[in-house]
């Protein structure tokens, strides 16, 4: 438009003056609007430096036009490029939430992405590992062959080259132009939870063939035998009677530990009358050494629980009853109920044979023996401290060992302020 208008002067210069000044006028027209058009696009240049809506040039005509298709443009960009980021930060989070670890390989076996699951299970950096060939960071050679294969209709049981106590289970999937998916899930704890199953029902089949063994043999004996005195049936019934009496131990506190761990509905709870409890465990207590200990109870601390009755019966009995079983004929065994700390503390302490420290911490595992033959010996399942642990989960109680070889432990369940019901007084 600039143009026309001075080209239409221009002419009318020429005809009222001459054409050298028409010419001049007209240069100079030019030459202006060369000088503006230079001056917009150098703010044009200077702006995509620093791409900003909030300074892009300002101008009239043409160039307005232009300044307003380029702010509508890039913030249209702006809009595509945010929705994009925040689609990339759901899946990220979405990929980041899963049990699994992912990561994506080209075809040359470079890792274009992973999530961080897959960072742990292999040991990457995000910083440093993107595009690395996966072999070179996983140099395990059941992976490497396994890689290689390209069978991958079962998947790949390893142990982390970076966690040696990880056990993880490896897929592959192919997936668009060549790439593929390496799937890894720490089945570690899976692991585990068969090897308990296998040697559980292999613990409980052992356990239970020693008692029919001898019931069976001497159920034998008595069939073969003729002319049976009455010494011989009485002692022969006598351990036919014994060994009953384990396998029902055995048997009972199987279901026992079933229903506890089974059943996941709050157990019957009511303020227990501790002091009647140590009474009635304390008798217990009594029976079962039949005088040949020194068994002492020590009261403490008034206090009563809300608890299970039952339950902790069956946990404070067990503790008396292994310092009976594991303290030799004279030796001195203490029941205490206290106070540490607000928390109510029940713990039964015996100057019996100990246990080595390394044995502790397996304690609670189902058929752990320190000493198998003393443990069969005295008439333990094996199974008693695993009840004690999941009665104490069930109290929010901590079960606590200290215990020197050849001197002696003590067995302790320490109970959260939040069960405390209360003074015995008041109860």
């Amino acid at each position: 438009m600039p143009v026309i208008t001075g080209t239409i002067i221009a002419l009318l210069i020429w005809a009222i003056f001459s054409v050298v000044t028409a010419l001049l006028f007209l240069i100079a027209i030019l030459l202006f609007l060369m000088a503006r058009h230079a001056h917009q696009l150098n703010k044009l240049n200077q702006w995509l430096a620093k791409p900003d809506l909030q300074t892009i040039p300002e101008a009239s005509g043409l160039w307005d036009e232009a300044f307003s298709r380029l702010y509508k443009m890039v913030k249209r960009h702006q809009k595509t490029k945010a929705d994009l980021a925040s689609e990339l930060q759901h899946i990220q989070l979405a990929t980041s939430a899963l049990p699994d670890g992912v990561a994506i390989l080209n075809a040359a076996n470079r890792i274009e992405w992973f999530n961080p699951l897959a960072e742990q299970h292999f040991g990457l950096n995000s910083q440093r590992d993107v595009m690395q060939d996966i072999t070179y960071l996983v140099r395990q050679p059941e992976f490497i062959r396994y890689l290689h294969e390209s069978n991958y209709n079962e998947p790949l049981i390893m142990t982390s080259s970076r966690h040696d106590e990880m056990r993880l289970s490896i897929r592959i999937v192919d997936y668009g132009d060549n790439k593929r998916l390496l799937i890894s899930r720490d089945i570690t704890q899976l692991e585990r939870i068969e090897a308990m199953r296998r040697d559980f029902v292999a613990n409980v089949s052992h356990e239970l063939r020693t008692p029919l063994t001898v019931v069976n043999g001497y159920v034998e004996n008595l069939q073969d035998m003729d002319n049976l005195n009455h010494a011989q049936i009485s002692r022969a019934l006598y351990l036919m009677a014994d060994q009953t009496k384990r396998m029902d131990n055995l048997v009972a506190d199987l279901l026992t530990l079933s229903r506890l761990e089974n059943d996941l509905t709050p157990s019957r709870e009511e303020i227990v009358d501790i002091h009647s409890l140590l009474r009635t465990v304390y008798q217990d207590g009594q029976t079962l050494s039949a005088g040949k200990h020194h068994i002492s109870m020590e009261i403490a601390s008034e206090k009563n629980l809300h608890g299970n009755y039952d339950q902790l019966r069956s946990a404070f009995s067990n503790f008396l009853s292994n310092a009976i079983r594991y303290t030799p004929e004279g030796g001195e065994i203490l029941m205490r109920w206290g106070e540490r700390a607000e928390q109510q503390v029940f713990s039964v302490q015996d100057s019996g044979i100990g246990i080595a420290q390394q044995h502790i911490p397996r304690l609670t595992e189902r058929f752990y023996r320190v000493d198998l033959s003393r443990s069969r010996e005295t008439g333990g399942t094996g199974l008693g401290l695993a009840i004690v642990k999941h009665i104490a989960l069930r109290h929010q109680a901590k079960l606590e060992v200290i215990s020197v070889e050849n001197k002696g432990s003590t067995f302790s369940l320490v109970f959260p302020p939040k069960r405390t019901a209360g003074d015995q007084a008041k109860a």
